[in-house]
This record gives C-alpha cells, structure tokens and sequence, in this order.
C-alpha cells in the first residue's frame, strides 16, 4: 500500500504555490476584461445621452483610458484637415501648457506626424532617449522636460481612411503598454469616431430642417405681401443672419449699373450712414457678382488688396467692422452677411 502523500512536501508546496499563482493572474484578468467591458458599456450610455454634446464623451472616454490604461495624463485632439486642436486634456498644468492650442506636427517623427503619414498606432516606449529628443525637437523636448512623458501611445480616429482626429496617452515611467491596453484604447477611438459621426449627422440634420422652415415661412411672407417687398426682404435677412450666424445682413438691387440698399439689419446708425453713402458700382468686393459670379467668400477682407488700396471700400466695411464677408447672388439682387468673428458657411 502507497502512503498517503505529505503536504507539507516541498512538491506539494510548489504545485500549490504556482496554482495560486496562476489563479491570481486569471483573476486579474477577467476582472481587466470585466473593467474594459464595463468602460465601454459607460462610455455607450455616455454617447447615447448627449449625442449633440461631443464634450462630456471624450473627457469620460479618456478619464477611462487613463484608469484603464495605467497613464498619468493624455488628451484628444481634433484634426481640420490642416491642423490639431485639443479637445480634451487630462494632466498637471505644465501638460496642459506643454499641448495647448492648436498644433501642426513639428516633424514626422513625432507620434502626431506618423499619424498624420498614415499610421493607425504609435507606441513610443523611450521618449527622453530617442533621437527626436536629442534632435532637439521643441514638442518632444517639452512632452519630455516640461510634462515629464517617458511613454507614449498614440491612436488615430480615422473614418474610411479620414483623419479625424488622434488619442495620445502617456506614462512619466518608461513601461510600455500591453496588447490588451493598445486594443482598449482603439476600441475607444472607434467609439469617439461614432460619437462624431452621430453629431455631425444630427447637426446637418437640424441645420436642415431649420432652412427648410426658414424657406417656407419666407414663402409665406411672399404670398401674404404680393405688392410689398419690404416684408419679404426683411424675413430673408432676418432668417440669414440667424442661419449663417452672422452679425449683419444687407439686400442690394442692381440697376445694371448700381448697386442700391433696399434693405438691412443692423444698427440705427449704420443703416442710416450706409443710406446716406448712397448707392455704390459694382466693382471691388462686388466685381465677382458684376462678373455673374453667383457666390463669393472672403474669411478675412483686410488680406485683401481692395481693402487695402481702395479708401472707398475700406470706408464702407470699417463703417460696421466687417471682417468676414460674403454673398450669394441672382441675376438681379445682390445679398450679403457680414460677421465680426465667424466664417459663413
């Protein structure tokens, strides 16, 4: 007969010890998986309840992604086509200094340049030894010096292949990030791409419906004032100005050889110095409409060269304070909004 086996025996104690061992780290990770599921869960909820408010769904998307991801701070920016803009900043205030404002990648190795050539991930696991840092690199020298950033990852928002943005979270440790966490934090960038998604369709879609109500509700002034065009004209503006978030809005009729107010919505006294200039030739910023140009756009009207040389012009503009400057124009009326501050769309 076989004696019964003594568990104090140092095998016994060894094939005991790596079981729990290994029964300690599958707990850790169904409690991680359990912990991603949960985030993304939120995170859903978060979205579906501000659909039109992009704000509290990326500072909850990247609060989770720093928990979730072992980082001290991280932020996510916005990409225009042109350049990043920081829409949520987690970190110190250093950090927030370190990143503020808008940003164009100061070389292509950085992780926003590697995005910006196509890369979906970029893991950088030794920032302050790399030879971006020693190149001298202003932002990389700042992430390192200033935010004290050891590790980095950094995750594109992409949709069919547009950038539309990037995640970068970082460790003041050099300790690179695991599979599971690379994973969880692309899972979060496909997240913030669907809440962009759904708010830029939800804000055409307002935008939509509030032009064709605006266009029905001038129909209707038309057809309550036939022989009156002073009611329609102020409905036009008055629905312009609210649509183009503009500050100002003006009217013109062309006679084929001037341009007259016939209508305007701004102040008393601008209005009637306007009025008193009386009517002006169609030339300067309104050459592209003499020319049968039927839409014109001008973001800043003091780059331009007519602002600049024409005294004439520039009198009529620095009247209001005009800055952004546009019309959409028929064959013969001529109507313009103007903004101090917001490019019309």
């Amino acid at each position: 007969m076989e004696p019964m086996p003594n568990s104090n025996s140092p095998n016994l104690q060894q094939i005991n010890a790596e079981l729990q061992r290994e029964l300690a780290a599958r707990t850790a990770e169904r409690n991680e998986a359990l912990a991603r599921e949960a985030a993304i869960t939120e995170l859903l909820q978060i979205i579906n309840s501000s659909p039109d408010d992009l704000t509290p769904v990326f500072e909850a998307m990247l609060d989770k992604a720093l928990h979730l991801c072992e980082s001290t701070f991280g932020g996510l920016w916005r990409f225009d086509g042109e350049c990043f803009e920081r829409i949520a900043q987690r970190g110190s205030q250093a950090v927030r200094d370190a990143s503020a404002g808008r940003r164009r990648p100061t070389s292509p190795h950085t992780g926003m340049g590697r995005i910006l050539a196509g890369e979906n991930v970029v893991h950088l696991t030794n920032l302050g030894q790399d030879e971006l840092y020693r190149s001298g690199d202003p932002h990389r020298r700042s992430l390192v010096d200033v935010a004290g950033a050891r590790t980095a990852l950094v995750v594109a928002l992409r949709k069919d292949d547009k950038l539309l943005g990037l995640f970068a979270i970082h460790r003041r440790e050099a300790k690179p990030y695991s599979e599971q966490q690379i994973a969880l934090l692309q899972n979060f960038a496909a997240q913030a791409v669907i809440a962009m998604e759904n708010a830029r369709l939800l804000t055409e879609t307002r935008e939509a419906l509030e032009q064709q109500t605006a266009t029905a509700e001038v129909f209707g002034v038309i057809n309550s004032s036939p022989g009156d065009l002073a009611p329609v004209f102020d409905a036009m503006l008055e629905k312009a100005m609210h649509l183009c978030e503009a500050d100002e809005a003006a009217l013109r009729t062309f006679d084929g050889e001037l341009l007259h107010l016939a209508a305007m919505h701004s102040e008393p006294d601008i209005v009637a110095r306007l009025r008193q200039l009386g009517p002006t030739r169609a030339f300067g910023l309104y050459e592209p409409f003499a020319r049968g140009e039927r839409v014109a756009h001008y973001p800043d009207v003091r780059e331009l060269a007519v602002f600049r040389d024409d005294p004439v012009v520039r009198q009529r503009l620095e009247i209001h304070g005009i800055r952004t400057w546009g019309w959409p124009c028929r064959r013969t009326a001529c109507c313009w909004a103007s903004s101090m501050f917001i490019v019309m769309r």
